[in-house]
């Protein structure tokens, strides 16, 4: 019951915090809204319809969640940027910020008349052939710099994987434990379940962890078990509590 309840616990505490894990998927989504927005506004050629592009790829890659609002933001920012750059207009840049802001905080410039020009269809075609065409170079080198941002400090996502199989590795013990009924063999099945989840990585160990001081809140033998979870855990090898005799497929 105890492991059982540990179980949920983590699942639990996993399931409630686990959204941040959809961030990177967001951002790449929010980034190709962003270069539809870009090739669409090149493909109609309409002169004083930019606001319109940039207001409307800013308000697509915001519904994709906080990971397409982040991605329209550093796109964006890093255009006007480019722009400052190259002529320095700070009064039109200013226009396309105000227009990318409307757009990332809701504004829709479909159903508004705000940035609309003489000449403009609509609606715009929304059909997904951004595939068919080749990224511009700066909207590929600010895809690029997001991915390498995303992807450096991403390593975390993978925690709460590591921790399910952890807790699945602590599980494979314990039922070893009771199947194989063996005096003494308490010990050594510790130890490997915290020996085989910490292999895992860092959510591994996490769920090793929690799972090993719930078990052990209470218990008669708690000193000497948390000594063989802990040597598991730093990588013991489990045969050093293999009681004699214990059959080997265990």
């Amino acid at each position: 019951m105890k492991l059982l309840l540990a179980g949920i616990v983590l699942f639990l505490i996993v399931e409630a915090n686990a959204q941040w894990y959809k961030f990177p998927g967001q951002a790449v989504q929010g980034s190709r809204d962003m270069w539809r927005a870009y090739r669409d506004m090149k493909k109609e050629n309409v002169i004083g319809a930019d606001k319109f592009f940039h207001a409307r790829g800013n308000y697509d890659a915001a519904q994709r969640g906080a990971g397409g609002r982040f991605a329209a933001r550093v796109i964006s920012d890093g255009r006007a940027a480019y722009h400052w750059i190259k002529d320095r207009d700070l009064e039109e840049i200013a226009r396309d910020q105000e227009a990318n802001r409307w757009g990332r905080n809701g504004g829709d410039p479909r159903r508004s008349w705000r940035y609309w020009v003489n000449g403009l269809p609509h609606p715009i075609s929304e059909e997904d052939d951004y595939q068919k065409n080749i990224f511009n170079m700066k909207l590929l080198l600010a895809g690029i710099v997001l991915f390498l941002i995303v992807e450096t400090n991403a390593q975390w996502y993978n925690f709460p994987g590591e921790a399910v199989r952890g807790s699945r590795d602590m599980w494979r013990a314990y039922r070893d434990m009771k199947d194989a009924n063996w005096k003494n063999s308490d010990k050594y099945f510790h130890a490997r379940g915290n020996y085989d989840a910490a292999q895992r990585g860092a959510g591994g160990r996490w769920a090793a962890k929690v799972i090993s001081d719930v078990r052990e809140r209470g218990a008669g033998d708690s000193a000497a078990d948390q000594e063989a979870n802990e040597w598991g855990r730093n990588g013991g090898d489990p045969n050093h509590y293999r009681p004699p005799g214990l059959p080997s497929k265990y």
